[in-house]
């Protein structure tokens, strides 16, 4: 067992996985000689080559569009996206190329990408660097999207994806890749998909996924101190949601309050309001008005419109 920090945590399941199968290769921008943005692939340049770390040029579109191509003739690439602004660049391809491939084939092709993506709001990143676009990519039949919260997560999510068969988007957040976590010195994989109790409670439930679950995490420690028992779920899988962990714990605690970091209208949040709306609809008593007066506050210390909170009293 580690303390490993977020980029060290990706940059290792870069390396397992690239050494245990040679049709493993990464693209992207300064992922090479410059070892990635984030130091998510530093060291690999010297030790793979520049035939499986492959720095690209500015052109999202373009190189997304090659790993696709030679996802589908059996390589397995590891795409990255600098910023999640520019993954904008490369929808044409993911949406109407990777997502559809097997479908539109009939099952012979498949397309086992991994696109890794940062997004949200960080210090010194201005508005085409800081977009929160997973909404966009729910909304592609076809693609998984998952949102690892912490370095176990973002290791063993990427080994798995690495192995699907499927087009994984994995979107990561730039404000956690110097976050430390203890992770296991022995291989493991993580599920894509299913929530996660990150803490348990009872009087309330806070969902919240990526980045938002540390700030969930700490309005939990806050509300413990009045005496509130906070239940803190992580949806981990953004496409497809685990409606059913979500139903159980607001079943349980009779209230939920979502936390994203998002712009309104529509986004994740309204996805799984709406899913509260379809399974736990009889167990609803009334509805409190976002931010209402009456309900606790939580001082999260976030600039205005970063974070997105929506509460709903149940019973």
């Amino acid at each position: 067992m580690a303390e490993t920090a977020y980029w060290e945590a990706i940059q290792r399941a870069h390396d397992e996985e690239m050494t245990n199968d040679p049709l493993v290769i990464a693209m992207g921008e300064d992922i090479g000689v410059a070892g990635g943005t984030y130091k998510a692939t530093s060291g690999l340049f010297d030790k793979y080559g520049p035939e499986r770390i492959v720095d690209c040029p500015i052109s999202e579109n373009s190189y997304t569009g090659i790993g696709i191509g030679a996802s589908m003739i059996g390589m397995r690439p590891i795409i990255e996206i600098m910023s999640i602004n520019f993954a904008l660049l490369a929808l044409d391809t993911l949406v109407n190329a990777a997502a559809k491939i097997r479908y539109m084939s009939g099952g012979r092709v498949s397309c086992p990408i991994v696109m890794r993506t940062p997004g949200g709001t960080a210090h010194q990143l201005a508005a085409q660097h800081s977009a929160r676009l997973a909404r966009m990519f729910m909304s592609t039949s076809g693609l998984r999207v998952v949102t690892p919260r912490g370095p176990l997560d973002a290791y063993g999510m990427l080994k798995s994806a690495v192995r699907c068969n499927d087009p994984v988007i994995i979107i990561e957040h730039e404000r956690m890749y110097n976050l430390k976590e203890d992770i296991p010195d022995e291989e493991f994989f993580r599920p894509l998909e299913g929530a996660e109790v990150v803490r348990t409670g009872e009087d309330i439930t806070l969902i919240g996924y990526n980045f938002s679950v540390h700030l969930c995490l700490e309005a939990a420690k806050k509300l413990e101190a009045d005496g509130v028992s906070a239940e803190v779920v992580d949806l981990r899988s953004l496409k497809p949601i685990d409606r059913e962990t979500i139903r159980r714990s607001v079943e349980k605690t009779h209230r939920v309050l979502v936390a994203e970091e998002d712009e309104a209208p529509v986004g994740v949040g309204s996805e799984i309001i709406t899913g509260i709306m379809e399974d736990c609809f009889f167990a609803l008593d009334e509805f409190m008005r976002p931010m209402c007066p009456c309900l606790i506050t939580i001082n999260l210390k976030v600039r205005r419109s970063q974070m997105w909170m929506t509460f709903i009293k149940v019973r």
